[in-house]
C-alpha cells in the first residue's frame, strides 16, 4: 500500500510534494520492539474490551499489566485513503475513501469531503462532510460562511498524507507540527466520529465544562465527556452544564501557542492520553476544525474570541458585589439580609433572589403573599443606588395559577406554538421541573424569541427588575425524556453513547428526537443554554432598550460570552471546590466568558450567603467589608478589563502563563491568576492554612496593600496569609486606574478617580482607562478612553485622552496618583494640563510619592513631572570611626567618597545605596511571626568595617501581643552575651492576624525588616537601609523614621525633648559623668518613641547593654552601632504616646509605688561638716514653716567614706534621726558600691564580702580587680582640697550584684547597720556606674587591649581614653544567677541596675515598709524598684529647662520618680535662679535639693524670709495636691505611663505640643508653665485645646489652643487646672505625717460640657503591698 503526503503551501495553487511507504502488512500488531504503548488508540472505547470484539473490528489485542492502557488497539487497516485533491480558492477539496476495515459502530460512510480552508494568516479550517448527504451542522449565530479567499502569507503549512489519509498543520517558524492526525484512523459513521490528533506539548489546557481540579490537563489516559447537563460539580469526570470544545497548547517559551475548536454541538468525549494525543469521539453532526496560531497563549484566545464573537460589555454595576441564596422563605427575609448589610457597610451593589419570589415556582410570577411588596422593595432598592435581579428557569409551567386563573404565559405560548415538541413534531414535549409538569421554550425559534421578550416585558411592568439569571437550561428535566417516556429509536439510544453521566443521553434532561426550529435534540440539546441566551439579549433590548443590563447563563456554547455571564455552578461549600474554581474561571476565560463566577468567585460576585449574617463585628464582616472596598477602589480597573476584552478579546481573569510564557513553573501555575497583565492574586486555599506556596513571576512586584515593593522574583516563596488575608500584588511597569470607593457602584462612580503607578526596573509603566455611563449599549459613542504611560525613567506620567465623547464624565477627575517604585524622595512636582504651562503642585508626600490635590477632569491631557535626586541627606556613614575620615581611608575601606556641600554635616564618606552584604536564604512565615536566615555573601561584603563578620545569621520576629513585636538578630551557629534581663513577655504570643495593628515584612536587596502599621500604611520601621553589619565587636543598622519627631535615648543631656536630627550621634556607656553636651551620662536607655505624621506613636527598644552609639540624620533616620551581642528589638504601636509608653513599661516593669511621704520635700548636700551643721538646717527649716520631709547626709557621715560607718564627727547623728523620725520626718543615708580593702582594723563589710565571694575578679582567677573611688586610706591626713587624690585612696572592690550571694550579702550589711548604728527610711545608691577614679585598675593598665579598646570605639567622652576609662577593665568577670560568666564589656551598663533590686529587696526586709531607693546609674526595668535624681548638675539657668526634659525622657524610661538637683549642685547658687528653681522643682517627682561641698548653703530657709516665704508657699501647693500626685504615682504604678507628662501625651493631635519641653504636666490634669530664664516677669507658654483654669485664682483663663504670654512674677509660677477634671487635695503642713491626718478636698474644673471626672488612690502611705482605697 503507498502512502502519498500532499503538501498546502502559502500560494494560491500549492504544489504536491508525494512519498512512498510500504507497510509491514495489513492489521498486523507492531512488535513488542515497536510497540509504543502511549500512542495506542483504543479500538474499543464503549466497555471492556474482549479479545472477541477486538477480533471483529479487527484491531490489535496486546494486553497490558495496566487496564487504562488500551489492550486493543488500531493499527494500519483502519481509516480513509485520498482519492481526488483539488485546489479551491480557499485551499483544497478532497475525496476520501474508506479504507476496507471491519466496522466500529455500523452505517459507516464510505466516501467523505474534505475542505480546508486558509481563511486567515493565523486561522486554518477544515472540515469533512458527507458529500452524498446533508448532515446537521451547527448554526452558529456568530460564525457564518466563510466567503474570502486563501490567506496569503499565512502562518502554518498544511500537509495532507493520502494513504492513509492524515492531515498536519505546521507551524513555519520553528517547524513544529501542531495538529497531527496521523496518529490514528479516521472513523467516520452516521453516529459515531473519530479523529485523533497528536500534539506538540504536554501543555494543553481548555475543553469543558468539567472540574479539571488543573488549568493544565492530565495526561493520563483520561476521558472528558461533553454534553450539557444538570449535574453539580465534584471529584469526578461528569459533564457539567456547558459544551465547550477549544482548547490551547502552548509549544514552547518562545511563546508560541495555538488553539484548537471544534464547532460540534452533538454529544461527544474527549480522551487524552500521554504523548500527548486527543482523540475525539462524537456521535453526529460533522467534523469541523479550527487551529488558531498566535505568538502567545493571549494571542491564541484573542483570535478564538474574534472567530466565536467577543464577549459582550458589563453592566458597570454588574461588577459589584451581588447576594442570593435559595430558600429566602419570604421577603422580609430578604429585607433582614440587605439591611444588615447595609448596616455593615458592605459594599452591595445587587440583590438577587432565586425562584422563592415567584407563585409556585411559575416564570414571571411573584408570591403575593410571602413576597408582598416585592415591588416597593425594589424601589426601595433603586432608592439606595440598589439593583435586582430575579431568576428564570425555561420549563413553563402547565397548571393554572394558584387561585385558579390562567396562566397567562403559558397560555401565550401556546397560542404561538413556542415549545419544544414530541418527534411528530407537532405536540408539546411535557417533562417536570420546578414548577411541577411543564413544557420548554424552543429559544431557536424566532416566534419563541419574540413571546420570551414580551413575557419578560410584561413582567417588569410589574417588577421593575434589572438583570435576569437563566437557569436550568441544559435543558433539565426532573424525568427522563418526557412524561410519555422516550421511543426506542438510534437518537435515544445510539450506538455508541459517550461517558456522559447516567450513559443515557436523555437522563435528567428530555428526549433525543424531541424536535426544535434549529433541529433535533439529538443535535442541539448542547444550544439550548446558548439559545435562551440570545433570546434572553433579545428580552432586554426590549425591556431596556440600548441599555445593557445583565443576563447570567448556567448552560453555554462555544459564543455564549458574547450574550452573557455565567457561573460555575452549584458548588459545595468546600475549600477543594474554592480551589478548583480558579482554573474553571481560567477556563471560562480561554472560552470567551470572562464574566464568570462562583459561589462566591472574584468577578462576578455573587454570595449565596451574606457576610453580615455571621455578625456586625466578625471576622467575615471585618474582612468582606476590606476586601470588597478593594474590589470597588479597582472597578474601573477592572471595567477597563472588561472594555479591552469586549473590543479586542482580551482575557479578565488570566492564567499566569499568559503574561509569563517564557517560564515554564508558570505554565503549570492554577492556585494564583491575574487580573489583567497587572494584579496578581494568590488566595489561601487550604483548610487551617495561613501560608501559601505562591509562585512569583520574574517581575518587579509591589504589595497592593502597603505599597512594599517585594524582593520576589521568578521564584517560590512561603507567602504568609493568615486569617482573612489574600494575596494581591502589582505588577511593576503597570498603570492602575482606581477609584475612592462607596457601599454601591451608584455611589462610587460619583468619587474621584486616582491612579496607582507601579514603575518596573527601567521606571516605566503603562494603562489604559475606559469610562462611559456604564450601561449604555452603544460603543460608538459616548465614552472617554485614556493612554497613560511614564516611559524611559524620564519622571514624567502622560494621561492622553484618545476618545472623549462622554459630556458627563468630563466633570470626574484624577485626584490622587500614587507611585510605587521610586527610591529617592521627590523634591518637586510639576503639573501640565493641555500644553498649558507648567505648574508647581505642592500637595504630595516626599518619600513614598503620593500625589494629592489634583484636579484632572477627564477628556483632557495632562502631564506631571517629578524630580528626585540622592541628596545628601540619604547619606549614611560608611566611616563613624573615631579618627577622622579622609579620601583615601574612605575608599581603602571600599566605601563611596563626595564632599558634602557647604553647611551640611553629612558624611562625606559614605555606604553605596545598595550594599547588602548578606543575602537571605530561607524565610519562614507563620502566625505567631517569621524566622529569615541569612548568609554573608563575601562577593558582596566588599567594605572593611571594624571587627570580623559572622557569616550566617538568625532573623526572628515574634508577634507577641496585637500591639508588641519583637524582632531579634543573632548568630544562630555561636551563642553570643544577651542580655540577662527578664521582660514582662507572654510565653506564647498572644496576637491574632485580625485583631494586630501591625504587618512585618522581610525585604532583600539590601536586607531589612520593615514594619507598617496597619491601619494608616505608614512604615514605622525600614531597616532596609545600607550598612547593615552584624560583626564580632561591631553591629550596625539603620532604620528610617516615619517622621522627624523622635523622643528619648539616654542618659545624656538634650537641649530639646525631640531630638535633633541634624547629624547628631550620642553615645550610650554609663559613666561618672555630670550632665553636659554630648557626654555620655549615668544610665543606660536605648529606648525611644515616634510620632508619625498622623498622630499615632509608636515606641522601641533595643535589648542590649554594650557600648553604643547612635546617629540621627535629616532623612529621617537613626543608625545604631553597637560592640557586642544582639540586636533585640522591641516594638510597641501604642496608637497613641501615652498607650505606648504603658505598653513599654508594661513589658519593663511598671514604674515604682513611692511611700507617700517620698512626694515631700528633701533636703541633702555635700559637704555637711557634723550633725550640728545637718541639725541647724532642720531647725531652720521648721521655724521658717517650710514644709519638708526627708533629710540625707552625703558620705560625710561615713568613716572615711566606708560604707556602713558612721564618723565621729556624726556620732551623735543616729540620735538626731531618731528624734526628727519622731517628728515625722524620714532619714535617707547614701551608699556607694565601693567596698574597702586596705583597713587595718576589723572592716566587716569587706571581710564577709570575701568571705561570701562577692566582688568583681580577673577572669579565670581568684584575684579582685582593685580600683579607687571615695574610700580613704586609714591612718593618713586627707587634703580636702583634691576631691579625688589617688594617692589618698584606698584600693576597692566592688560587689558583683549579678551573684545571689552578693545581694544576700548586702542585704545583712544594710540590715546591720539598720539595727545596730542608725535608722533610716530610704537608700541613694550612687557611684554604681560604676564609677572609680582610676583607670580600669590601681595600675591603670587592663589586660585585654581588644576589650578596652575595641576595634571600634561609640563616639562617647574621653572616646579615645578606653572603655575603662574611670571604672573597671572589659576583661573582669561577673557571675549571672545561674552561675555562667560574663564579661563586664557586656554588663558594664548594668551594674547600677543589677544594684536596684537587691537595695530595694533590702531595704524593705530591713524597714518592713515601702521605702525609697535612688539611683544614679540605670537600666530599662530599673524603675520598678526604684528612683533617679539627674545627676550633678550646674546653679546655671540653661540647667532648668534640661531637667524638665530629663525628667520627661526618664517617663518614658519607665522612672517616673525622678527630679534634678533644686538649685544645681556644682557651683553658688544665686538667688534668683534659685527662686525660679525652687517653684519649679516643687513640681519635680523627686524634689530635692542638693549641692556640693565648698559652696553656700542653698536650702529655702538660708537665703532671706522673703524667699522662705515664697518656698513654704509653692511647697503647701505641693503638699496640697499630694493626694492628686500620689493618685497618679499609684496610676503608672499600676497601669504604667508617665506623671511628669509632655504635652503631646494629652493632645498628640494638635502638632504644636510635638515641639514643647518647657512646659509639662502632672498626670492629664495639671499644668505647670515655669519661668526658665533670667530677669523675666513673663513667660510665653502653649494653650493646648482645653478649658484650662488658673489654680491660684480659680478663673477661666478663656485661652485654648495658642500661646500665651503669662505674667509671672518672681515669686509665682503659672499652674493650671485643666477642665473636665477633679483633683482630690489635703490641707498642708510642715510634713506629710501630720498632712495625712488634714481634711481632704476637691477641686472640680468643669470643661465646656460642665462634666469633670477623677479619681482617689489613698493607703497608709508606707506598707508594702496595697490595703487601700
Amino acid at each position: 500500500i503507498s502512502s502519498f503526503v500532499l503538501s498546502i503551501n502559502s500560494t494560491a495553487t500549492p504544489p504536491t510534494t508525494r512519498t512512498t511507504t510500504v507497510y509491514p502488512g495489513s492489521g498486523k500488531c507492531p512488535s513488542d520492539q515497536d510497540d509504543r504503548i502511549n500512542e495506542r488508540m483504543n479500538c474499543i472505547p464503549e466497555q471492556f474490551p474482549t479479545q472477541a470484539t477486538c477480533a471483529t473490528r479487527g484491531c490489535c489485542w496486546k494486553p497490558w499489566n495496566d487496564s487504562v492502557i488500551p489492550w486493543c488497539f488500531f493499527v494500519d487497516n483502519h481509516g480513509y485513503n485520498v482519492d481526488k485533491v483539488t485546489t479551491t480558492s480557499t485551499g483544497l477539496e478532497a475525496t476520501l475513501n474508506r479504507i476496507s476495515s471491519p466496522t466500529l459502530f455500523g452505517n459507516d460512510i464510505s466516501s467523505v469531503l474534505l475542505t480546508t480552508q486558509n481563511q486567515t494568516p493565523n486561522r486554518f479550517r477544515f472540515k469533512i462532510t458527507d458529500p452524498n448527504n446533508r448532515r446537521y451542522e451547527v448554526p452558529h449565530q456568530f460564525v457564518g460562511e466563510f466567503t474570502g479567499t486563501a490567506a496569503s502569507d499565512p502562518l502554518y503549512d498544511v500537509q495532507v498524507t493520502e494513504n492513509p489519509f492524515s492531515i498536519k498543520v505546521i507551524r513555519k517558524s520553528n517547524m513544529k507540527t501542531l495538529f497531527d492526525t496521523s496518529i490514528g484512523p479516521l472513523v467516520y459513521s452516521d453516529q459515531y466520529l473519530q479523529i485523533s490528533t497528536k500534539l506538540p506539548s504536554e501543555y494543553i489546557y481548555g475543553i469543558g465544562e468539567h472540574i479539571h481540579k488543573r488549568f493544565r490537563h492530565d495526561l493520563n489516559w483520561k476521558t472528558w465527556p461533553i454534553f450539557t447537563r444538570d449535574q453539580p460539580p465534584g471529584n469526578n469526570n461528569y459533564n457539567l452544564y456547558g459544551h465547550q470544545t477549544f482548547f490551547m497548547c502552548i509549544e514552547d517559551n518562545s511563546g508560541k501557542s495555538f488553539g484548537v475548536f471544534l464547532m460540534n454541538s452533538n454529544a461527544m468525549e474527549i480522551f487524552i492520553q500521554p504523548t500527548p494525543i486527543v482523540t475525539y469521539r462524537v456521535i453526529g453532526g460533522i467534523l469541523d476544525f479550527y487551529v488558531f496560531l498566535g505568538d502567545t497563549p493571549e494571542q491564541v484566545v484573542q483570535q478564538y474570541q474574534e472567530f466565536i464573537g467577543r464577549p459582550a460589555m458589563p453592566a458597570y454595576w454588574s461588577l459589584g458585589f451581588q447576594l442570593s441564596r435559595w430558600n429566602y422563605k419570604s421577603l422580609d427575609v430578604v429585607k433582614e439580609v440587605v439591611q444588615r448589610n447595609r448596616d455593615a457597610g458592605i459594599p452591595f451593589d445587587t440583590q438577587v433572589t432565586d425562584i422563592d419570589y415567584m407563585e409556585a415556582k411559575k416564570d414571571f410570577t411573584y408570591d403575593k403573599v410571602a413576597f408582598q411588596g416585592l415591588p416597593e422593595f425594589v424601589q426601595d432598592l433603586h432608592d439606595h443606588g440598589q439593583k435586582y435581579v430575579i431568576i428564570l428557569d425555561p420549563a413553563i409551567s402547565i397548571d393554572k395559577l394558584t387561585n385558579g386563573a390562567a396562566y397567562e404565559t403559558y397560555d401565550r405560548g401556546t397560542a404561538k406554538n413556542v415549545w419544544v415538541n414530541e418527534s411528530d413534531g407537532t405536540t408539546a414535549l411535557i417533562g417536570e421541573v420546578w414548577p411541577g409538569l411543564t413544557v420548554y421554550p424552543d429559544f431557536t425559534n424566532p416566534n419563541c424569541i419574540d413571546w420570551w421578550a414580551d413575557e419578560c416585558n410584561i413582567f417588569y411592568q410589574e417588577v421593575k427588575y434589572d438583570g435576569l439569571w437563566i437557569d436550568m437550561n441544559e435543558v433539565s428535566s426532573f424525568i427522563q425524556g418526557s412524561k410519555e417516556g422516550c421511543e426506542s429509536n438510534k437518537l435515544n439510544y445510539p450506538p455508541f453513547t459517550p461517558d456522559i453521566l447516567d450513559k443515557l443521553l436523555y437522563s435528567k434532561t428530555i428526549c433525543m428526537d424531541a424536535v426544535q426550529y434549529w433541529g433535533k435534540q439529538y443535535d442541539v440539546h448542547s444550544l439550548y443554554g446558548y439559545s435562551m441566551a440570545i433570546a434572553t439579549e433579545k428580552a432586554v433590548e426590549k425591556v431596556f432598550p440600548n441599555k445593557r443590563s445583565f443576563i447570567l447563563t448556567r448552560s453555554t456554547f462555544a459564543g455564549s460570552g458574547h450574550y452573557a455571564a455565567h457561573w460555575l455552578g452549584d458548588n459545595t461549600a468546600s475549600w477543594e471546590q474554592m480551589e478548583w474554581s480558579i482554573a474553571g474561571m481560567l477556563e471560562f476565560s480561554l472560552f470567551g466568558i470572562p464574566l464568570v463566577s462562583n459561589f462566591i468567585q472574584c468577578y462576578l460576585l455573587k454570595n449565596h450567603q451574606d457576610p453580615a449574617f455571621f455578625g456586625q463585628n466578625s471576622l467575615l464582616v471585618n474582612s468582606s467589608r476590606h476586601y470588597l472596598n478593594i474590589r470597588y477602589t479597582l472597578l474601573p480597573f477592572l471595567y477597563t478589563l472588561f472594555y479591552k476584552a469586549h473590543m479586542f478579546g482580551e482575557t479578565v481573569a488570566r492564567p499566569v502563563l499568559h503574561e509569563f510564557y517564557e517560564d515554564t513553573n508558570a505554565w503549570i501555575e492554577d492556585t494564583q491568576f491575574l487580573w489583567g497583565p497587572a494584579l496578581l492574586i494568590t488566595p489561601v486555599l487550604k483548610e487551617g492554612a495561613d501560608t501559601v506556596s505562591a509562585y512569583i513571576p520574574n517581575a518587579t512586584w509591589y504589595d497592593y496593600e502597603t505599597g512594599a515593593k517585594r524582593p520576589w522574583k521568578q521564584q517560590r516563596v512561603n507567602m504568609y496569609l493568615p486569617g482573612d488575608k489574600i494575596g494581591l500584588h502589582l505588577r511593576g511597569g503597570y498603570i492602575i486606574p482606581i477609584q475612592q470607593p462607596a457601599v454601591t457602584t451608584t455611589a462610587s462612580r460619583k468619587n474621584p478617580l486616582g491612579l496607582i503607578v507601579a514603575l518596573d526596573e527601567d521606571n516605566t509603566a503603562k494603562g489604559d482607562f475606559f469610562w462611559d455611563d456604564g450601561e449604555t449599549k452603544s460603543k460608538s459613542k459616548y465614552y472617554i478612553l485614556l493612554n497613560v504611560h511614564s516611559d524611559d525613567g524620564t519622571n514624567k506620567l502622560d494621561i492622553i485622552c484618545t476618545h472623549s465623547s462622554y459630556q458627563e464624565g468630563t466633570t470626574l477627575a484624577f485626584e490622587t496618583i500614587k507611585i510605587l517604585g521610586l527610591i529617592d524622595p521627590v523634591t518637586q512636582v510639576t503639573v501640565v494640563e493641555d500644553n498649558q504651562p507648567m505648574k508647581d503642585h505642592d500637595n504630595f508626600t516626599y518619600t513614598s510619592l503620593l500625589i494629592y490635590s489634583l484636579n484632572f477632569n477627564l477628556g483632557k491631557n495632562f502631564t506631571v513631572q517629578w524630580n528626585q535626586n540622592f541628596s545628601e541627606n540619604q547619606r549614611f556613614t560608611c566611616y563613624p570611626d573615631a579618627d577622622t575620615a579622609t579620601k583615601e581611608k574612605c575608599e581603602a575601606r571600599g566605601c563611596l567618597w563626595e564632599t558634602s556641600p557647604l553647611g551640611s554635616r553629612a558624611p562625606d564618606c559614605y555606604f553605596p545605596r545598595q550594599y547588602n552584604p548578606y543575602l537571605v536564604s530561607s524565610t519562614q512565615y507563620s502566625s505567631m511571626g517569621i524566622t529569615t536566615d541569612l548568609q554573608l555573601n563575601p562577593t558582596r561584603a566588599q567594605i572593611n568595617l571594624p571587627s570580623e563578620p559572622i557569616s550566617t545569621l538568625r532573623v526572628e520576629v515574634k508577634y507577641h501581643k496585637n500591639d508588641m513585636l519583637q524582632f531579634k538578630i543573632y548568630d544562630p551557629q555561636n551563642k553570643r552575651y544577651e542580655v540577662p534581663v527578664p521582660l514582662n513577655i507572654p510565653a506564647m504570643p498572644t496576637s491574632t492576624y485580625e485583631n494586630r495593628l501591625y504587618d512585618v515584612e522581610i525585604k532583600e536587596n539590601p536586607f531589612g525588616i520593615q514594619v507598617r502599621r496597619r491601619s494608616t500604611g505608614r512604615v514605622i520601621w525600614d531597616s532596609q537601609l545600607p550598612g547593615f553589619a552584624f560583626n564580632d565587636q561591631f553591629i550596625q543598622i539603620s532604620t528610617r523614621l516615619p517622621s522627624e519627631y523622635i523622643y528619648g535615648f539616654g542618659e545624656a543631656e538634650h537641649t530639646a525633648f525631640k531630638r535633633d536630627l541634624n547629624w547628631h550621634t550620642w553615645g550610650m556607656f554609663t559613666r561618672d559623668q555630670p550632665p553636659g553636651y554630648k557626654f555620655n551620662s549615668y544610665g543606660f536607655h536605648p529606648y525611644y518613641m515616634a510620632l508619625e505624621d498622623e498622630g499615632y506613636a509608636h515606641g522601641v527598644l533595643l535589648l542590649n547593654s554594650n557600648a553604643m552609639d547612635v546617629t540621627f540624620q535629616p532623612t529621617p533616620a537613626l543608625t545604631y552601632r553597637v560592640i557586642g551581642g544582639i540586636l533585640d528589638f522591641y516594638m510597641f504601636l501604642g496608637p497613641t504616646p501615652e498607650v505606648a509608653t504603658q505598653q513599654y513599661h508594661e513589658v519593663i516593669g511598671r514604674p515604682v509605688m513611692p511611700p507617700y511621704w517620698a512626694l515631700g520635700f528633701q533636703l541633702c548636700r555635700y559637704g555637711y561638716r557634723n550633725t550640728s551643721e545637718v541639725e541647724q538646717v532642720y531647725n531652720d527649716m521648721v521655724a521658717a514653716q517650710i514644709p519638708y520631709d526627708v533629710q540625707y547626709t552625703d558620705i560625710d557621715y561615713m568613716e572615711r567614706q566606708l560604707d556602713f560607718t558612721i564618723d565621729e564627727n556624726f556620732r551623735d547623728l543616729p540620735a538626731f534621726v531618731d528624734r526628727i523620725r519622731q517628728e515625722g520626718m524620714r532619714y535617707i543615708i547614701i551608699l556607694d558600691p565601693a567596698i574597702s580593702g586596705n583597713e587595718t582594723k576589723p572592716y566587716p563589710a569587706f571581710e564577709r564580702g570575701q568571705e561570701k565571694d562577692v566582688f568583681v575578679k580577673w577572669p579565670n582567677t581568684s584575684d579582685i580587680c582593685w580600683a579607687k573611688v571615695w574610700p580613704d586610706l586609714p591612718n593618713i591626713t586627707i587634703d580636702e582640697s583634691l576631691t579625688e587624690d589617688e594617692a589618698s585612696r584606698a584600693h576597692v572592690a566592688f560587689p558583683d550584684f549579678f551573684r545571689n550571694a552578693t545581694a544576700e550579702w548586702w542585704a545583712r550589711e544594710i540590715i546591720d547597720f539598720y539595727n545596730n548604728q542608725m535608722k533610716f527610711d530610704g537608700l541613694w545608691i550612687d557611684m554604681n556606674e560604676p564609677s572609680s577614679f582610676v583607670h580600669g585598675t590601681v595600675s591603670n593598665q587592663c589586660r585585654n587591649t581588644e576589650l578596652n579598646y575595641p576595634p571600634y570605639f561609640p563616639d562617647l567622652t574621653k572616646r579615645t581614653s578606653g572603655l575603662h576609662f574611670r571604672t573597671m577593665c572589659m576583661e573582669t568577670e561577673q557571675i549571672l544567677s545561674d552561675g555562667s560568666s560574663v564579661l563586664h564589656y557586656d554588663v558594664h551598663n548594668l551594674y547600677g541596675w543589677s544594684q536596684m533590686k537587691p537595695s530595694y529587696d533590702a531595704l524593705q526586709k530591713t524597714t518592713g515598709k515601702r521605702g525609697i531607693v535612688i539611683s544614679r546609674s540605670t537600666y530599662p526595668t530599673g524603675g520598678q524598684w526604684g528612683g533617679h535624681w539627674l545627676g550633678d548638675n550646674y546653679a546655671q539657668w540653661d540647667n532648668l529647662d534640661k531637667s524638665i526634659i530629663g525628667m520627661m525622657e526618664f517617663s518614658l524610661f519607665g522612672i517616673s520618680y525622678s527630679g534634678a538637683d533644686i538649685c544645681g549642685f556644682f557651683n553658688n547658687s544665686e538667688y534668683e535662679l534659685c527662686a525660679r528653681w525652687m517653684q519649679l522643682g516643687a513640681f519635680y517627682p523627686y524634689s530635692r535639693n542638693h549641692n556640693i561641698a565648698f559652696t553656700r548653703r542653698q536650702d529655702p530657709a538660708s537665703w532671706n524670709e522673703t524667699f522662705s516665704e515664697m518656698s513654704k508657699n509653692i511647697l503647701n501647693i505641693r503638699y496640697t495636691l499630694l493626694p492628686y500626685f500620689y493618685t497618679q504615682m499609684h496610676e503608672i504604678h499600676a497601669h504604667g505611663g508617665t506623671v511628669i507628662r509632655p504635652l503631646l501625651h494629652e493632645f498628640f493631635n494638635d502638632k504644636i505640643t510635638w515641639d514643647v519641653f518647657k512646659q509639662f504636666l502632672w498626670g492629664p490634669a495639671f499644668m505647670v508653665t515655669p519661668v526658665l530664664e533670667p530677669y523675666a516677669d513673663t513667660v510665653q507658654g502653649y494653650v493646648p485645646d482645653a478649658r484650662w483654669f488658673d489654680y491660684h485664682t480659680g478663673q477661666d483663663i478663656g485661652v485654648r489652643g495658642e500661646h500665651h504670654v503669662f505674667n509671672t512674677p518672681l515669686y509665682t509660677i503659672n499652674l493650671h487646672v485643666r477642665g473636665g477634671h477633679i483633683l482630690p487635695c489635703q490641707e498642708p503642713a510642715k510634713n506629710t505625717f501630720h498632712s495625712r491626718q488634714n481634711y481632704m478636698k476637691l477641686i472640680v474644673a468643669a470643661d465646656t460640657n460642665q462634666m469633670a471626672q477623677g479619681s482617689l488612690f489613698w493607703d497608709d502611705g508606707e506598707s508594702i503591698g496595697e490595703c487601700s482605697i
